[in-house]
């Protein structure tokens, strides 16, 4: 039995096309010097970093500068360009930002429509990324040298920027809880780490975006599954999680043929970024049928894509590969948990038991969410949003409010979950791949497949509590 799940998982590897994605590495203000870079830990070019005196700058052990915040997280470290870009590279996103670019710092969005109140808002701004890499020697150094002495820029007081000490003084801090670490995932090919995204994505512990790659969403994922069944999930344990796959609805790929609905829409050719050309859309839906059937299947769109090489998604009848999810999540919530802390929202029914969890992007620095213990008010499906400049922002040269239409490429995706406290939320994303990897102006953004899941689960007068 064993060696026909091997050999299963090996043809599985070998259907797949593996390929790492690009990095979104949004063009760099350069105010460093000419041939440095600002590089997160997850390999994304920063913008920028806030010069409030919350991060530090120090030394790790190849001698890179780095920067440090007050948790202790490496926020970015200073490399050289050379490594990162080649004379005449495109360094634009691999899919630009749909209805607003997260990477602005001058960027607050607007709030839903005026049903749920005219000063609710949302947004996504640039992640400061929890990983700390290893043997980082802690000594501060006298100056940073970026071959200058330019100093960070001052983009005023609507930058991001971290709190004193990297937290909010004002905040009451609760701590969430504590699940036992995941056995770390080892060098596991695309189709076997797919196989786990999709045996936990079944199981309502949601990996985000399935794309065939380990991250700390899958990470999360494991730890909360086994913290809610009591088990030990080994994720390099190949077999083990195909006898998963296959009690739980078969292997993570099947065949799916698309249809004339598929290939119809109704699409629209780009989503842009005025909004006063945004409310003058019919609807804000997909903009293809590789995302409409990426969302469809939990899946990263370039993903579906090097799974389908030479495919062309826009013929009815076409036999493409993409993931089995399976059945949604049933069951009832009582209680959820905004783990500020862990980028995750995890739901638990009326006798404390943990039933799901969704990687999010939950507050900011800037704009933190709150602490404390707040209810849900109403649920709404494929809402609509309002642009208010009197109590938002100004965006380009609109000085009306301006209803947007409904739509998954919507600034608060295809849910909106209101929460008592005005101006927060549980919301979808246009952007399901930024899950957990950004952060949001207080609101708590899930994908929004797996925002509709939890508002299948939900009701109005549900408790949820924001947790560090």
């Amino acid at each position: 039995m064993n060696s026909i799940l091997k050999t299963s998982l090996s043809l599985l590897a070998a259907a797949s096309v593996l390929g790492s994605a690009a990095l979104p590495a949004h063009a760099q203000q350069r105010f460093f010097a000419r041939d440095t870079v600002l590089v997160s830990p997850e390999g994304d070019i920063l913008d920028y970093i806030p010069d409030d005196g919350s991060l530090r700058a120090m030394r790790d052990n190849r001698g890179r500068t780095v920067y440090v915040d007050g948790w202790g997280n490496v926020v970015a470290t200073a490399m050289q360009a050379d490594r990162y870009f080649a004379r005449g590279d495109d360094y634009r996103p691999r899919r630009e930002a749909r209805g607003y670019r997260e990477t602005n710092p001058d960027y607050f969005p607007p709030a839903p429509e005026a049903d749920y109140g005219d000063d609710l808002t949302t947004s996504s701004v640039p992640e400061m990324r929890e990983g700390l890499p290893g043997d980082i020697e802690r000594q501060p150094l006298p100056d940073a040298d970026f071959g200058g002495e330019q100093p960070l820029p001052d983009f005023g007081g609507e930058s991001a920027s971290l709190p004193e000490n990297g937290v909010d003084p004002d905040a009451e801090f609760v701590p969430g809880p504590k699940f036992d670490p995941a056995i770390a995932i080892g060098r596991l090919s695309s189709a076997e780490v797919t196989a786990l995204q999709v045996f936990l994505d079944r199981e309502g512990f949601s990996p985000g975006v399935i794309d065939g790659r380990k991250g700390s969403n899958v990470t999360k994922a494991i730890e909360a599954w086994q913290n809610a069944t009591g088990e030990t999930l080994d994720p390099n344990n190949a077999d083990d999680i195909l006898e998963r796959l296959r009690l739980s609805g078969g292997l993570a790929f099947i065949t799916y043929e698309i249809s004339a609905v598929d290939a119809a829409g109704p699409y629209v050719a780009a989503i842009p970024d005025d909004y006063a050309q945004k409310a003058a859309l019919p609807h804000l839906s997909f903009t293809s049928t590789t995302e409409m059937l990426a969302e469809k299947f939990h899946m990263d769109e370039a993903y579906l894509k090097e799974i389908n090489p030479g495919v062309d998604f826009t013929i009815p009848g076409t036999l493409i590969k993409v993931v089995d999810t399976g059945e949604r999540k049933t069951g009832k919530v009582a209680k959820i948990l905004a783990d500020k802390g862990r980028k995750q929202v995890l739901a638990y029914d009326e006798n404390g038991t943990l039933i799901a969890a969704y990687p999010a992007s939950i507050g900011s620095a800037d704009t933190p969410s709150p602490s404390g213990t707040v209810t849900v008010e109403r649920i709404a499906l494929n809402p609509g949003y309002t642009y208010n400049p009197r109590i938002n922002f100004q965006q380009g040269a609109n000085n009306k409010v301006l209803t947007l239409q409904p739509g998954p490429n919507g600034p608060v995706g295809t849910v909106w979950i209101a929460l008592s406290k005005p101006t927060y939320g549980i919301h979808g994303t246009p952007e399901p791949s930024k899950i957990g990897k950004t952060q949001s102006h207080g609101c708590i953004r899930l994908t929004n497949w797996d925002a509709t899941e939890l508002a299948k689960m939900a009701s109005a007068g549900l408790t949820v509590e924001f947790v560090d």
